[in-house]
Formats: structure tokens, C-alpha cells, sequence
């Protein structure tokens, strides 16, 4: 009957792969946790850029109502007015 025997020799060809693929892990590590760090800031700056836009719509469409009423109350101050109409 056979047995198995584990040999407990490494070679240095297989140690060099081993701290090589090990080095590899890392090094992706990192850059991937300095990616997410770059894609965080861009998503804050994104935010923030929203942010302000949204104020910028809310101004304008406070200003779009306002003309909206003044201009309502000029057409109610004038009804006989005929601006396409030319006198001379």
C-alpha cells in the first residue's frame, strides 16, 4: 500500500513567485483604495456642483413667477391696450 508523503522543500523559483504574487495583491490594494479615494472626491465635487445648480433653478424659477404675476397685473391695469396695433 502507497501512502502520501508531503515534501516540505520550496523551492526558491516557487518562494520568488510567491512574494511576487503577494506584492502584486498589495500593490493592487492600494490603488484600488487611491481610486475609490479620487472617485469620492469627484462624487463631493459632483454633489456640490448639483447643489448649487439647484439653487440657481430654484432663483430663476422664483423670478419666472414673479415676472409672471407682474406682467399678469400690467395686462389687468391695461385691457384695452393693442400692442400689435400701430398708430401713427
Amino acid at each position: 500500500m502507497r501512502t502520501w508523503r508531503f515534501v516540505k522543500q520550496i523551492d526558491v523559483s516557487v518562494l520568488i513567485q510567491l512574494v511576487f504574487l503577494a506584492s502584486l495583491i498589495v500593490g493592487t490594494w492600494v490603488n484600488l483604495q487611491n481610486q475609490l479615494l479620487l472617485l469620492r472626491s469627484d462624487i463631493n465635487r459632483l454633489l456640490e456642483s448639483q447643489k448649487q445648480f439647484q439653487q440657481q433653478i430654484e432663483g430663476l424659477s422664483k423670478a419666472s413667477i414673479c415676472y409672471e404675476f407682474r406682467l399678469r397685473a400690467i395686462e389687468k391695469r391695461l385691457p384695452d391696450a393693442d400692442i400689435g396695433k400701430d398708430e401713427y
